[in-house]
């Protein structure tokens, strides 16, 4: 007899892994790009000497606060692309794209003029003088020009990832960290610019990095016959969508903050054991952040097709991989610990309080996990203001457990424990709960063309009073049409229902 055929639910379950691991593959690789030239420009200027090196540190704080806070470039870019892959409408797509640079060559040009100009002032509030701050000034004044290209990269990258291609940022992050590494050790060492050869360097290899993606929007549009000048009708509705999602990221920047403010608290060995911990945590948050990507991609195409089936077989799937994840690196935490901080550092007490922050870090992978996919399935989607209130209530959630730890006396191993319990285990179930609760229901599974707070008109163009029209806005020449497309409107307006996706084209 000829072999059985396999059933078609396992069929479904190797597609959608083959869909997810080419996707989250890739994106892993590039996700680690910006922190290693941080890395590289921090291990050459340290040889320079000790005041150097503290104040790249200090530039580098400011840097990663802004470039941090504009990832929404990205974020915002990849589901208005994926959605309008998923109608098939590739043209609609690129607009989308070009529209996303274009924002993020206008906030690239005007955050890059403020920093070049107040990099003094900013410098002198964190509090550094003389050489130190000397060298903090020269080395974020000359990083502005690189701002732009970092801006320039997130907004390419979220067109390709939209377009379901995350191999092609792994490619060009690899290229330019290599240059990177070439261009500062002749800048810093062979033309003796000191930092600022640095950050001349790594300015230049951002551009480079920069100059690709806009010579493949720039080509792919060209080729399509999508106009380069942008959109303002789109730019406007990108930057609603893109300011909950920096709102959204503020609340994640303020938790971790805050963190810091009552470790130090603690004293010198709890807040090195602490940025240790948190150096794991986050190494460990650019694999489950590479799951978030494929999530972003893959559930902004489904929707925009319509397949709300296959968004919820692929959601599930990354929900299970996603905690997965967790238990096996949360295994791995536990039996490593006692062992980790001689990795890092000869002192015992650092070690002692690194161990029960990583066993208690090890306990809440899971939920990690869980909450990095969701959050990513979300962002694909669209749902940026739900992201950005859940963000907040998160963070009211979290503060009193903050609290509780700071007036409790606890110190040494124990409060830093304590301390961990409250961020990886409260704040992460906090924000499990209510991104678990959001994901449960339907109301962020909206279809076809509809994305974010803002919609699309009846010819395919962003328009900021789309989602508070109902069907007597629709144009007269447009007849009422039944079906599967009729949705309801985005939460926070009345539920009237529109006529979206093919219905309508």
């Amino acid at each position: 007899m000829p072999p059985s055929s396999p059933p078609e639910a396992v069929i479904t379950r190797r597609g959608n892994a083959r869909e997810i691991l080419r996707l989250a593959v890739p994106a892993f690789g590039a996700l680690v790009a910006e922190p290693l030239f941080l890395l590289a420009d921090s291990a050459i200027v340290g040889h320079l000497g000790v005041a150097q090196l503290a104040g790249v540190g200090l530039a580098m704080a400011v840097l990663h606060t802004v470039v941090g806070l504009m990832v929404f470039l990205a974020y915002s870019t990849t589901p208005a692309v994926a959605r309008a892959i998923g109608e098939g409408r590739l043209g609609k797509a690129l607009a989308a794209g070009r529209d996303g640079v274009w924002l993020a060559a206008l906030l690239g040009v005007v955050l890059a003029t403020a920093g070049f100009f107040a990099a003094e002032p900013l410098i002198a509030l964190m509090g550094a003088e003389g050489e130190v701050r000397g060298y903090a000034v020269d080395y974020l004044r000359w990083s502005m020009p690189g701002l732009v290209a970092m801006l320039l990269i997130f907004a390419g990258t979220g067109v390709l990832r939209g377009l379901q291609d995350t191999r092609t940022p792994l490619l060009v992050a690899t290229a330019g960290f290599g240059l990177n590494i070439v261009l500062n050790f002749w800048l810093v060492y062979g033309l003796g610019w000191s930092v600022t050869g640095s950050a001349v360097g790594t300015s230049v290899a951002q551009w480079c990095m920069a100059a690709v993606y806009l010579v493949m929007v720039r080509r792919n549009a060209v080729r399509h016959g999508v106009p380069l000048l942008p959109s303002w009708r789109g730019i406007r509705s990108m930057t609603r969508v893109g300011s909950w999602l920096m709102l959204r990221t503020l609340s994640l920047r303020a938790a971790i903050l805050v963190t810091v403010v009552v470790v130090t608290g603690q004293g010198a060995v709890n807040l090195a054991a602490h940025q240790l911990a948190m150096t794991i945590f986050s190494f460990l948050a650019f694999a489950l952040d590479a799951l978030a990507i494929a999530a972003q991609a893959l559930i902004g195409k489904e929707l925009g097709a319509g397949n709300a089936g296959k968004a919820r077989e692929l959601t599930t799937t990354m929900i299970r991989w996603g905690a997965g994840f967790g238990v096996v690196t949360g295994l791995l935490l536990a039996a490593v610990a006692p062992w980790a901080g001689a990795l890092f550092t000869p002192d015992p007490q650092v070690q002692s309080a690194l161990a029960v922050a990583l066993w208690v870090l090890a306990a809440g992978q899971p939920m990690a996990g869980y909450v990095f996919v969701l959050d990513g399935v979300l962002i694909g989607a669209g749902d940026a203001r739900y992201l950005a209130l859940a963000g907040l209530v998160n963070l009211a959630v979290y503060a009193p457990l903050l609290a509780a730890v700071a007036f409790s006396g606890a110190a040494g191993a124990a409060g830093l424990g304590w301390l961990w319990a409250a961020f990886a285990v409260g704040y992460m179930a906090a924000r499990a709960v209510t991104l678990g609760l959001r994901a449960r229901g339907d109301r962020w599974m909206v279809l076809g063309s509809v994305w974010g707070c803002g919609a699309l008109n009846w010819t395919g163009d962003a328009t900021p009073d789309a989602c508070r029209c109902c069907l007597r806005n629709r144009p007269p020449s447009r007849p009422l049409e039944a079906g599967p497309a009729a949705l309801r409107c985005r939460p926070g307006f009345r539920r009237h229902h529109h006529l979206l996706g093919r219905s309508l084209r």
